[in-house]
């Protein structure tokens, strides 16, 4: 048996699936005689393929050290490998292989870029317009993510949420880290709050401020995307800044940011709170106003506020947003 085949079709010769994993037509010939032909010997198979006995010998050698021929022991000579366990292990010395070999373009696509940025600066960002534009670049970014994703999420929003909601899944599902600081004021929309808990509970890292300078994301420290403009008409404009000092600077105000920011997480039935009280203290902990949080539960400012003062003597609280935080702190939220 040959390493080619041949398209009926056009008549040309196609590769053997021995070429991918690195057997030539001639070791795959010989690999076929010894399956066939256990006993014969070098000198057996070098009749079967019509080839010398060195160049058998030179093949035997190769096929030990692809895991294809098992050497002699005191029971004979040379004996082929079951081809269900060496192929599996051609193939997976072959993913290994190729592992590394992404590993290492990654590097020199790093080395690569940087010559570039220095040929032309310009190169340092890409400009994005339109919706569609900025859509795709924001799925290119979530895949290309390896390590971990940071984001400054607040209004306004310029597309749909759904679809960078089933980004940000996918990326926790590949176990990559998300990290995501959402502005007060933001999470005040129904919306946009059950959005934010939404990605709690599939295990984004998220925290809350009052605001947050601007709208960001940041990919492995190294690639991030910041609107340029928002109008109401629709004419989004946002760029792509590439690995530079831009970037690092980008991910270092993240950083800061997130120190000072507060935990938003999801109220945790210890027993201590009734379930309307858990409510309340988890939307404390995201900053909004009274009147937004009034709007969330359904009550009226006086109603809130007096559930409010009730929890504060409680924790001995000096503030609503401390209310917030030391409920935070003792696992209530």
């Amino acid at each position: 048996m040959v390493n080619t085949a041949y398209d009926t079709a056009g008549q040309t010769p196609a590769a053997s699936p021995w070429a991918a994993v690195g057997v030539s037509a001639f070791d795959e010939l010989l690999y076929q005689a010894v399956l066939n032909q256990p006993d014969a010997g070098a000198a057996g198979w070098a009749l079967l393929t019509g080839a010398s006995p060195a160049r058998v010998r030179e093949a035997c050698n190769r096929l030990l050290t692809l895991g294809l021929l098992q050497p002699p022991d005191s029971m004979g000579g040379l004996r082929a490998v079951d081809p269900r366990v060496a192929i599996r292990g051609l193939i997976r010395r072959r993913e290994t292989e190729s592992e590394l070999l992404a590993a290492t373009a990654e590097e020199m696509a790093t080395a690569y870029e940087a010559g570039l940025l220095r040929e032309e600066p310009s190169r340092l960002v890409e400009v994005a317009s339109g919706e569609g534009a900025i859509a795709a670049r924001l799925e290119e970014m979530y895949a290309r993510a390896e390590h971990e994703v940071c984001l400054f999420d607040t209004p306004p929003y310029l597309a749909p949420a759904g679809p960078q909601v089933d980004l940000q899944a996918d990326l926790l599902s590949r176990g990559i880290v998300s990290r995501g600081i959402y502005s007060a004021s933001g999470l005040e929309d129904p919306k946009a709050l059950s959005r934010a808990f939404r990605m709690v509970e599939l295990g984004e890292q998220a925290r809350v401020l009052p605001s947050v300078p601007l709208k960001l994301l940041v990919v492995d420290g190294c690639r991030a995307l910041l609107p340029l403009t928002a109008s109401a008409a629709g004419g989004y404009c946002a760029v792509v800044v590439w690995h530079s000092a831009v970037t690092e600077a980008l991910q270092k105000l993240f950083e800061l940011a997130w120190q000072q920011a507060a935990p938003l997480g999801q109220a945790i039935d210890d027993g201590e709170l009734s379930e309307s009280e858990r409510t309340l203290t988890r939307l404390l902990a995201t900053g909004m106003k009274d009147e937004a949080v009034a709007r969330h539960l359904g009550v009226s400012l006086r109603t809130l506020r007096r559930r409010v003062s009730e929890l504060q003597v409680r924790l001995g609280a000096a503030s609503r947003f401390q209310l917030g935080m030391r409920a935070s702190q003792r696992g209530w939220v």
